[in-house]
């Protein structure tokens, strides 16, 4: 959103700002309010739906718009927002003949599928609890899982149950390619389940990264869902109002990439079409930028969403002269940081999305959404993650807890309705990232200045070089700026007298080469001394990401062994 006082309004024109904040005012859409949350006084918004079975419901106005088109190979399999609810009705109704209900639990393990999105609606609509599981978990991983989290039921596809072969599930198991047909077609004239849902009851399981260890649940409430799509809906409203555009009516498809046990993945691209009835297209299988680019032309897809990664890779294919550049209309970051590099390369494909890139903050413990970076604020500071998002509240504070005056650097936590129940049967991780008054502590170090928030590093990723702080975020922002880098990544090493030293690893472009050198004195333009890579490592291989498209560098720095296998 512009800041006024930099946009100035033409006589007889509507004010941007204006225009935005009505959209908060009493009575308008995004009214906001004050109810307690889990016992703690929250800003909500008033008008909600009440759970994720209601936006469901609500979304039958959609009628016959494509609310998910998957492709796999030259198969194509649509289905609209009235034939969804349906299928989510019958299916809900074989769940219920089985026995499940409130508080059960049901596992997806499964490629992105229809029958995926399928199961999650009609479990949530169940007022159940879905546990979605990371679809290129190793078995060992998957079986530590669904141990902990003890479902009554597992949906799986055949490719993630071999993984389990000789394993003692100890639960039913409904296989996606043999089973799940008797489910949609159990009752088709079935209506959704009447059991009463509360707000803040568990709704979903989803979780983190594990970027660092083993993965934690993270329980996330209705409340907490309906909350997200409610902010990325006013995202959407404000940009449109800010220029004095429309929002009405459907828009063509988005791109979805992201796997559905991830935020992106579910609720940007499988729960927010329920408010805005703008469907996806999932391209299946492995990604495949030239798949992408030829789906977009056929489906008339508006928006590429998708890690930097993602992006790159598009860009930098060659089929990318067959696209109509003008069917795009955003580019979107998820998983990852936008850089400069990056906005510099998707401006130069799609002049017309010049100084439209915005930015986002969000984890999975705080529901997905913390702040939004205007382009205005990106050019002013590319290191600003933005305003916090309307309901949202941001502090700063330090290793004792205390909050820190503004512009000191220190530990984000964050309050909103969207903020996680806690983790699912773990109260000593529970304690740790749940404060008093339900702020989270997100492992994210920053500062607040004039309202912005600017992302530092995670505090475990912090280096600590003789006494000096030194941010991977800072030097990776120089690093991708270098012509001969792809991608790159900066750690810590152990040194015997400084603690630590930098050493920067980078993936290069075609035909590049780079040295240790050549690496300091282009760092030394705008970095200080202290702040230099001190270590630099070719990569052959494209860095180690785990399924969300965040770099591990565990397994960079040799702690631990890559398992992600991109499909």
């Amino acid at each position: 959103m512009p800041d006024q006082d930099d946009a100035p309004v033409a006589d007889g024109d509507p004010d941007p700002m204006a225009a935005v904040m009505a959209l908060l005012a009493p009575g308008a859409p995004f009214e906001m309010g004050t109810e307690k949350v889990l016992g703690v006084p929250l800003q909500v918004f008033v008008q909600r739906a009440g759970s994720l079975r209601e936006l469901l419901t609500s979304s039958t106005r959609f009628g016959d718009v494509d609310y998910a088109v998957f492709h796999d190979g030259d198969r194509r399999r649509a289905v609209t927002f009235t034939e969804h609810e349906r299928r989510v009705a019958s299916v809900a109704a074989a769940l219920a003949d089985r026995g499940i209900g409130p508080t059960d639990r049901v596992a997806i393990l499964a490629a992105n599928c229809p029958e995926w999105l399928e199961t999650f609606w009609a479990v949530v609509s169940l007022g159940a609890i879905a546990v979605a599981c990371n679809g290129w978990w190793t078995r060992d991983e998957a079986e530590h899982a669904l141990a902990h989290t003890r479902p009554v039921l597992l949906v799986a596809d055949r490719k993630r149950l071999a993984r389990l072969e000789g394993v003692d599930l100890g639960m039913p198991v409904v296989v996606i390619e043999d089973d799940f047909v008797a489910l949609q077609e159990f009752s088709p004239d079935a209506a959704l389940p009447n059991v009463a849902i509360d707000e803040d009851q568990p709704a979903l399981l989803q979780f983190t990264s594990g970027t660092t260890g083993q993965p934690k649940a993270a329980i996330l409430s209705h409340r907490s869902i309906v909350a997200f799509v409610q902010v990325v809906t006013f995202l959407g409203a404000a940009q449109a109002a800010s220029v004095g555009a429309s929002t009405s009516g459907i828009t063509r498809p988005r791109l979805a990439v992201f796997p559905m046990f991830h935020i992106s993945g579910l609720q940007s691209s499988s729960v927010t079409p329920m408010a805005t009835g703008a469907g996806n297209v999932w391209p299946m299988g492995k990604f495949d930028p030239a798949t992408v680019i030829r789906l977009t032309n056929e489906e008339r897809i508006y928006a590429w969403n998708g890690t930097a990664t993602h992006m790159f890779r598009l860009l930098e294919d060659p089929t990318i002269k067959d696209l109509d550049a003008t069917l795009i209309e955003t580019v979107a970051i998820g998983g990852s940081a936008s850089t400069p590099e990056l906005i510099r390369a998707t401006e130069e494909r799609f002049p017309h999305l010049v100084d439209t890139f915005t930015s986002g903050y969000g984890l999975t413990e705080s529901g997905g959404m913390v702040s939004h970076a205007s382009n205005e604020m990106l050019k002013a500071n590319p290191d600003s993650v933005g305003v916090a998002m309307p309901t949202v509240e941001l502090k700063i504070v330090n290793d004792d807890d205390v909050e820190l005056p503004e512009g000191e650097n220190g530990s984000i936590c964050v309050r909103s309705p969207l903020t996680m129940i806690g983790y699912w049967e773990d109260e000593d991780a529970t304690a740790a990232a749940i404060l008093p008054d339900r702020w989270l502590q997100t492992g994210d170090f920053g500062r607040l200045e004039g309202g912005q928030l600017f992302l530092a590093s995670r505090l475990r990723d912090l280096i600590l070089r003789g006494g000096e702080n030194v941010y991977p975020a800072e030097v990776e922002a120089r690093l991708e700026q270098h012509p001969a880098v792809a991608e790159c990544a900066v750690g810590g090493v152990d040194h015997r007298t400084l603690g630590q030293e930098v050493k920067a690893y980078v993936v290069l472009r075609p035909g590049k080469t780079l040295d240790l050198e050549e690496v300091r004195a282009f760092c030394a333009k705008v970095l200080a001394s202290y702040k230099l890579p001190d270590h630099l490592e070719v990569l052959e291989e494209p860095l180690p990401r785990n399924a969300s498209g965040k770099v591990l560098k565990t397994v960079l720095q040799g702690e631990a062994v890559q398992t992600f296998i991109e499909e």
